[in-house]
């Protein structure tokens, strides 16, 4: 299992809700009407992003040293912290057992089982492991 931290900015303007952003990885962003749920939605933000990355082939960056990281002037920033992710590893087959009307549920809105379920176990291992 590998695991990485990013740098996540966290930011607030006037009269606007409390926004994550990641230097290393531009078009990751998390928000949240408090500080505390911006990061925890931070956490679901990067696992998803860096599992559609790995879906893609395409490489992840090397996460840069938290004292490295600069402040945008253009943004009001309170503060820095690190968001951990697990990176995806290789698809593996499990035999699992579920409710027939919860399958049924899952097979309306999702065009892929597989990946709706991990996609699912992924937002709420980031959601208990953010708090």
């Amino acid at each position: 299992m590998v695991k990485l931290f990013y740098p996540a900015i966290l930011e607030k303007e006037p009269d606007s809700v409390y926004g994550v952003t990641f230097p290393d990885l531009p078009g990751c962003v998390s928000a949240g009407e408090t500080a505390e749920q911006a990061l925890v939605n931070a956490h679901e933000a990067l696992a998803g992003h860096v599992a559609l990355m790995v879906q893609d082939g395409d490489p992840l960056p090397e996460p840069t040293a938290l004292e490295a990281v600069t402040a945008d002037p253009d943004i009001q920033m309170i503060a820095i912290s690190l968001v951990g992710v697990t990176v995806p590893g290789r698809a593996k087959r499990v035999n699992v057992t579920l409710d027939e009307a919860l399958l049924e549920e899952i097979d309306s809105v999702a065009d892929n089982r597989s990946r709706f379920l991990a996609e699912a176990a992924r937002a709420e291992l980031a959601r208990r492991t953010a708090s």
